[in-house]
């Protein structure tokens, strides 16, 4: 199992995303992985840099942890030929340590050039079509392609790794598992599901197991709580809702009557170690072996001090109860 440090953009500025990821590596953390979005979540939040340049500064900053998106929608607010220059680019910079993670993507971030939101469906049917044109240009040479929805011509990513990047794609069930193992590397959730990992094997896909785990680490109870509260209540709405609202505001009235207890049985929370590790533990049993720990507490620095000493050994020691 690899254990990883997610960067909440929309939480801190991009300079303090760089330091974060410096302390993450100190810490032994295997990865970091930041999320791409164009607005925050919450008013709290405050902040919502662009992912790529904090990712070439971290890569300039860092010598040995693993770099991802979590994840980039490569089709409404980028076209895939973006998208596939800035992986390559990305890998070039950190020698090989960059996964592009994709996904359908969130109305809240992709609206704002002013295109219609499309249903799921077709959402799905364009992240296939985004990564066969990924795919296509990191072969090399001048392609053209025409899709469906999208359209390539005549384009060429001129600096290319030897080795592409690996995809990691974002499922939420049975469509997105099969486009994961048909065009990806690995798969991504943000939920410890055993059937949304039993989807994707079962549709062929045999790579890595990508998750979040959401953990709100401070001296005591009530401030993890709180904390957790205020950065992440959002996440109770479930992905149906997260990718369907467009403005922060919609995000305020759906998350109104949240209260921080309704938080307690989906955080490891608090300074207790075990309770942290009980959460990790959900997903190691649901088959996911790259765990992307979400810190919403309150101090990074304690979160990262208390990762070193009470949690990398623990949660390093753990296997899919049978």
């Amino acid at each position: 199992m690899l254990i990883g440090y997610k960067l909440f953009a929309e939480g801190y500025s991009p300079q303090e995303m760089v330091r974060q990821a410096e302390r993450a590596e100190a810490a032994g953390f295997d990865f970091v992985e930041i999320s791409d979005h164009y607005h925050p979540w919450l008013n709290d939040h405050g902040h919502s840099g662009f992912a790529w340049s904090i990712l070439a500064a971290i890569a300039a900053r860092t010598e040995r942890i693993g770099l991802a998106t979590g994840v980039t929608c490569p089709f409404i607010r980028y076209h895939p030929a973006i998208v596939a220059q800035a992986a390559a680019t990305t890998a070039l910079l950190s020698e090989g340590r960059f996964i592009l993670g994709v996904g359908a993507g969130e109305q809240l971030n992709e609206h704002v050039v002013g295109r219609p939101w499309p249903a799921a469906r077709e959402r799905h049917e364009m992240l296939r079509e985004a990564l066969e044109i990924i795919r296509l240009l990191w072969q090399g040479g001048y392609h053209s392609y025409e899709g469906r929805h999208l359209r390539l011509v005549d384009a060429q990513v001129f600096d290319l790794p030897e080795v592409p990047p690996q995809i990691a794609v974002a499922i939420s069930g049975p469509s997105s598992a099969r486009i994961a193992a048909d065009l990806g590397d690995a798969v991504f959730a943000t939920e410890p599901k055993p059937e949304l990992v039993r989807a994707y094997t079962e549709a062929g896909g045999r790579g890595p197991r990508y998750a979040e785990v959401p953990l709100s680490w401070a001296p005591d109870d009530d401030t993890a709580l709180e904390s957790a509260h205020r950065m992440f209540r959002f996440g109770v709405t479930g992905w149906k809702v997260q990718a369907e609202l467009p403005n922060v505001v919609n995000f305020e009235a759906a998350t109104a009557f949240v209260r921080p207890e309704d938080l307690r049985s989906s955080f490891g929370y608090g300074p207790a170690p075990e309770r942290h590790a009980a959460a990790v533990q959900q997903f190691a049993d649901a088959g996911f072996d790259r765990l992307a720990l979400v810190n919403a507490g309150p101090d990074p620095d304690g979160f990262f001090d208390f990762f070193e000493k009470e949690l990398n050994e623990r949660l390093r020691a753990i296997a899919p109860a049978r």
